[in-house]
């Protein structure tokens, strides 16, 4: 939300600098996510002129040559193009070295052969408005050369605030203020609804009936008669647009206003409009049409709420007006509607017709009934003063909230129970003081206070935690590091977390980087990653209220998150990775329907993008992410675990065909490795990927979580070679268990890897020679040819089972 330093400042005005406010109300919760200057560079250069002659110029049809007196000894010459300049006008000035509002400094300039030394100004060459029609005229102004700063707001900070969905009361300025007071101690000006010119009970002129009483606790209306439409006064342009918004009339423009000030969203019907003079609130009709105020027609559902006059739907209930009875130039009298909306059935409004306004993101967060008659009071004031209207006796008001107001809940609040979760006691004067400032009555009990709950504080504060946060958050720097008590918990990791923490630390002390993906995707990514479709990671679960269309369901697989911070880093030029991710899995139950809760495991899961390692004089072509570097990897994190694995080949469709693998850890498959298939890489604008992904949850439930060592022995190991000529298609994992299971009982084995493999026309089309080095090793002796010759015998005999032949 962005606010207008001096809008705020005329509520609540510290006596501190800004830097020190944003800092205690950022402590406070009330974070400052930014501060903008807005308006002219600075006031140097800018002032008030009079026109003292205004001919026209001899070359150019559309503009004047204008000398214009701007305080000094001589008048200046300006050269101006607004159709609007004449002699005897009060103007605005910019002169030569003024700073404008895009950051351009002015200079002399000469147009069309005439010297021009200065600009006078339009409302949007000073960032106060957006009229360019022709130049501001200013009525009762200084003497010609007094400081434009002094007549007009050309310059402002605007502070964006990061305000919590907790709190929509701090969606108005006011509510702002009010924290600003309870922060600094800064004296508070009353609310702008604090005098109500307008009177209570019936209106003759229009009637409201409530066919939805659920969705609509609370719906107020008044009538203005003999309303004139025009531009609003050149201090509320200035504020509107400051606060980012763009002024269009002064009876818009005052519902924008009031609702900036008070956080309360209005309309305005033009009730010559209003069809029958009498608007209902009802549920809309499956497949009903409206159009709104942008000139886009929506269809609704069932369940969405529509604002209708005797001829159809006017508007929107709590999203947008319907452009039927929409305020325009020749609208006199004016129906002023200010109602409450149940908030999740306008988010869901909103979300599902794509549709978000300035009122849906208030009226979604759950503003109180209360605060309608607040922003219509507030209103009413604006109305006469600035559109020349006189307000109708009455005030429609109705309802349930206006036949029966909602009880606010009066909470104790402890003062030892405040000391306890805070780690420091708070003094019950100060716990007063700030709970006053922030709108709470209080009285005094026994064991501390009562505090009642302002009605717009209703949604938010609801039990004695919540009132200890209020009374500790504007003390933040104060409070002491304590730990809260935790009777019987162990202050340390579970054996799960530390074998997790273990896998992690393997993958990171390979040069691989950590990442944090989103838990939601789209349900488009599993045609990406061609899945088929009995997939399992087929089956999304849904979300009911998702953020967007690419976040509308659980992800079911890390591949998906992994290629998308591929694809955003190689865009960028950092194409060498080595990325991966720990977090959850989730896959809808089988169940119909599904009312089971998903499957959920954490994963984890690796990707290798481009080269392995870096180029140097010595390897100018680095090897690049292929099966073995994802395998290799994997290694790392499965052995670092000490679970006994394997792999074999298998198909994922998202994989390379002949370059991946399905993994097994004990007699189950706990996930898969391989290289990407170019397909689905392309679908990333990637090449040369690697991949793997585990189940972590199955692998550290395997895992040897108690280390157990072996005695090292001084007896040397002797190593043989084989040399074992295969057909391609055998497996050489298929080899090396042979090897380990013929030798295993002889319990001389220590070791068998594969050290080469090699083709050649000699061996034949088809054949392959893979090296096996085997290692035997006795804990209490030296072994000898006697030892080692039985093993290696069973050992090539189970090699000749498998097909093998020895080579040499």
């Amino acid at each position: 939300m962005r606010v207008p330093y001096a809008w705020l400042r005329a509520y609540c005005a510290p006596d501190i600098g800004l830097s020190e406010l944003e800092e205690r109300l950022t402590l406070s919760g009330t974070k400052v996510e930014a501060v903008h200057h807005h308006g002219v560079g600075g006031p140097d250069g800018f002032v008030v002129g009079k026109v003292l002659s205004a001919e026209q110029h001899p070359d150019a049809d559309r503009l004047k040559v204008c000398i214009v007196d701007v305080g000094e000894d001589e008048p200046a010459q300006i050269v101006c193009g607004a159709p609007n300049v004449a002699a005897g006008q009060t103007v605005a000035v910019a002169r030569p070295g003024a700073v404008m509002p895009d950051g351009t400094r002015l200079k002399k300039a000469r147009l069309r052969g005439q010297e021009s030394a200065g600009m006078i100004l339009a409302e949007d060459e000073l960032a106060i408005g957006g009229d360019h029609s022709g130049i501001m005229v200013l009525d009762d102004a200084p003497a010609a050369g007094a400081p434009l700063v002094d007549v007009l707001p050309i310059l402002d900070e605007v502070i964006e605030f990061e305000i919590t969905p907790n709190r929509p009361d701090c969606l108005g300025i006011y509510g702002i203020a009010r924290e600003v007071h309870a922060a600094t101690g800064a004296l508070l000006a009353p609310p702008p609804w604090a005098h109500d010119p307008g009177s209570t009970g019936p209106v003759d002129a229009a009637a409201i009936t409530i066919d939805a009483p659920d969705l609509c606790p609370r719906f107020t209306a008044r009538v203005f008669e003999g309303v004139t439409i025009g531009p609003s006064p050149g201090w509320l342009k200035a504020r509107l647009t400051a606060a980012g918004m763009r002024p269009i009339n002064n009876v818009v423009d005052i519902t924008n206003y009031v609702m900036l000030e008070t956080g309360h969203p209005l309309h305005a019907f033009d009730l010559d409009r209003v069809a029958g003079g009498t608007l209902t609130v009802r549920r809309a009709r499956d497949g009903e049409p409206v159009e709104t105020l942008d000139g886009q027609t929506r269809v609704l559902d069932a369940e969405m709420l529509v604002i209708e006059d005797a001829e159809g739907p006017t508007s929107i209930a709590g999203v947008m007006g319907g452009a039927r009875s929409e305020v325009s130039d020749t609208t006199t009298r004016v129906l002023l509607e200010v109602a409450s909306w149940v908030g999740p059935n306008i988010h869901r409004t909103s979300t599902r017709l794509g549709l978000r306004s300035e009122a849906s993101g208030r009226f979604e967060k759950g503003l109180a009934p209360e605060q309608a008659m607040e922003a219509q009071q507030a209103a009413t004031r604006l109305m006469l003063e600035l559109t020349g209207a006189t307000v109708a006796p009455g005030t429609i008001d109705v309802g349930p909230f206006a036949e029966e107001p909602w009880p606010t809940p009066t909470l104790r609040l402890r003062e030892q129970k405040v000391q306890a979760l805070l780690g420091m006691p708070i003094p019950r004067a100060r716990q007063t003081t700030l709970l006053h400032a922030l709108g709470f009555a209080t009285a005094d009990a026994d064991d501390g206070l009562d505090v009642t709950v302002p009605g717009f504080r209703r949604n938010d504060v609801s039990r004695e935690a919540d009132l200890i946060e209020e009374v500790g958050r504007f003390d933040l720097d104060r409070l002491p590091a304590t730990l809260p008590k935790r009777r019987g918990a162990a202050g340390r990791m579970s054996t799960a977390q530390r074998l997790r923490r273990r896998a992690v630390d393997a993958v990171v002390g390979r040069g691989a980087h950590e990442i944090v993906g989103w838990s939601f995707t789209e349900p488009a990514v599993a045609d990406r990653l061609r899945l088929g479709e009995d997939d399992p990671r087929r089956r999304f679960v849904a979300m009911t209220n998702p953020m967007s269309e690419d976040h509308a369901v659980l992800r079911t697989t890390l591949l998906g998150s992994l290629l998308d911070a591929a694809r955003h880093n190689a865009a960028r030029g950092a194409g060498d990775l080595a990325l991966f991710e720990q977090g959850a899995v989730y896959v809808a139950s089988r169940a119909h329907p599904p009312t089971a809760l998903p499957h959920e495991h954490r994963a984890l899961g690796a990707l290798l993008h481009g080269r392995t390692a870096p180029a140097t004089w010595r390897t100018r072509e680095p090897a690049r992410a292929d099966f073995f570097a994802a395998k290799g990897l994997l290694a790392a994190v499965l052995d670092t675990l000490r679970v006994a694995w394997s792999v074999e080949p298998a198909a994922e469709p998202f994989l390379h065909p002949g370059r991946s693998a399905e993994v097994w850890v004990g007699d189950g498959v706990v996930g898969w490795v391989g290289e990407l298939h170019p397909l689905v890489a392309r679908a990333w604008d990637l090449e040369d990927v690697a991949v793997f992904e585990i189940d972590l949850d199955r692998v550290v439930a395997a895992a040897d979580a108690v280390p157990t060592y072996r005695d090292l022995t001084s007896f040397p190991p002797v190593r043989q070679d084989l040399a074992v000529v295969v057909d391609d298609d055998v497996a050489a994992s298929d080899l090396v268990s042979a090897a380990r299971a013929a030798g295993l009982k002889s319990g001389l084995v220590h070791g068998i890897e594969v050290v080469d493999v090699y083709r050649g026309a000699q061996l034949g089309e088809g054949r392959k020679s893979l090296l096996l080095a085997l290692t035997f090793q006795a804990p209490d002796r030296t072994l000898t040819d006697e030892d080692v010759a039985p093993v290696r015998e069973r050992i090539v005999a189970a090699l000749a089972a498998e097909g093998g032949e020895l080579r040499g």
